[in-house]
């Protein structure tokens, strides 16, 4: 039986070349392309294919987030997170997220293929440019803060589409939630972070790679 693989991109044509480079192996059935990050967990649910290529950085629902309820959701999926990130925050979240893998978007094709089989045969991967770096912050037992951690999953969605300009009725509609406890939410992660005006907030999820200025 070949591996089952759904790509989740944003970016079309990032998406058309992994399917062709995931597709084209022996052993590998891209099953889906998907280019909506809500969706595409929906569907994910639906179908629970073996293998999962996440993007990291997409709007309305970044691949974290998304990552946290596939993985909740459809644990007999994995996922294999990809990103332009190499910072070991970002790592560290995707894999607390349940992400079983890390490759950085400018690694060959040949690591993506290589990561897919690794983590369907039960390990994990992390792209060679960082695993040198996240052993070193294990061995170390670096304890500085993530102010991320100090933010529920449901409010770093808020913070996500509040800081990507989304009225809070249309977040308020697109996360099942009323506009009241959608204020309640940005009013609680505010006081969480010691953030006391919107465009500060903005700033935050700026610098912690929450929304995408590309």
């Amino acid at each position: 039986m070949p591996i089952k693989v759904v790509i989740v991109d944003d970016h079309e044509v990032v998406a058309d070349g992994l399917r062709f480079v995931v597709g084209g192996q022996v052993d590998m059935e891209v099953i889906d392309c998907l280019h909506e990050p809500r969706e595409a967990v929906r569907r994910i649910i639906e179908t629970r294919p073996d293998i999962v290529l996440m993007d990291h950085a997409m709007p309305g629902l970044n691949g974290t987030e998304a990552t946290a309820i596939v993985r909740e959701r459809c644990t007999e999926t994995k996922v294999i997170m990809l990103s332009m990130y190499s910072n070991r925050i970002h790592v560290m979240r995707a894999l607390q997220a349940g992400a079983s893998g890390y490759v950085l978007k400018k690694s060959a094709a040949k690591e993506v293929v290589e990561a897919i089989r690794v983590v369907h045969y039960g390990g994990r991967y992390l792209s060679k440019q960082l695993a040198e770096s996240v052993i070193d912050h294990i061995i170390s037992r670096d304890t500085s803060e993530d102010p991320m951690d100090l933010l529920s999953s449901r409010e770093r969605q808020v913070l996500q589409m509040l800081a990507e300009g989304h009225p809070v009725s249309k977040i308020a509609v697109t996360l099942s939630l009323s506009p009241k406890t959608v204020e309640t939410y940005r009013a609680r992660m505010m006081k969480k972070l010691g953030i006391h005006d919107f465009a500060t907030l903005v700033k935050f999820a700026i610098q912690h790679d929450i929304i995408s200025l590309e």
